[in-house]
């Protein structure tokens, strides 16, 4: 993707990302990030692995296939071979569309079993979902649906999750959504509380 500058993406300024983890290290982080252009998006991902292997953390990457080529490439520039370990690549496809639909309780079952072995052996873990919602035929309320069910995985598991979406493609009801269902919104400027956040424990 060669719009993807290598100024850009090996630019040493702290990400608002980086900010985020920094100022809230004992929260459970469920957060929403509408990412504007690739080039942010990037930078923003390579941040939170970043944090997530400096903490040791293991880092859960829900990802397409092709992003990922990408983005690994720069992470091979930045760390070594045993800290490439603690990259967990999932290709979103795979996640998104293991039962042939998106299908909710499916995901949430190979959720389950991808962090299972983490969550069984008190192994410290954080994940990012890359969400591509415009490619879908199922109705949107779905994700929704979805993102209730994790967000109340993130309340009992006690892990950071990020879900980014294309914030310049998405509809006003799935804008609401996700604001109903993430507690916490990251802009490229901006990190937020969600005021129309309706907890998973209200459910």
């Amino acid at each position: 993707m060669d719009e993807i500058s290598n100024e850009i993406v090996k630019s040493e300024v702290k990400s608002k990302m980086h900010e985020v983890f920094e100022n809230n290290k004992d929260v459970h982080l469920h957060i929403l990030y509408k990412y504007r252009g690739i080039e942010n998006y990037i930078i923003q991902i390579l941040s939170y692995i970043e944090d997530g292997v400096a903490a040791g953390d293991y880092v859960i990457l829900i990802e397409n296939s092709r992003l990922y080529p990408i983005i690994q490439k720069e992470l091979s520039t930045r760390f070594t071979v045993d800290q490439l370990e603690l990259v967990h690549y999932v290709n979103s496809l795979d996640f998104y569309w293991s039962s042939g639909s998106y299908h909710p309780p499916s995901i949430a079952d190979y959720f389950s079993k991808t962090v299972q072995p983490y969550v069984e052996n008190k192994i410290s873990f954080r994940a990012w979902a890359h969400v591509e919602w415009a490619t879908m035929e199922e109705p949107l309320h779905l994700i929704k649906d979805l993102e209730e069910i994790v967000d109340e995985a993130v309340n009992l598991l006690a892990f950071p999750l990020i879900c980014a979406y294309d914030g310049e493609k998405l509809p006003d009801y799935l804008k609401t959504s996700l604001m109903e269902t993430h507690p916490y919104v990251l802009l490229e400027d901006d990190f937020i509380v969600s005021e129309q956040y309706q907890s998973s424990k209200t459910h």
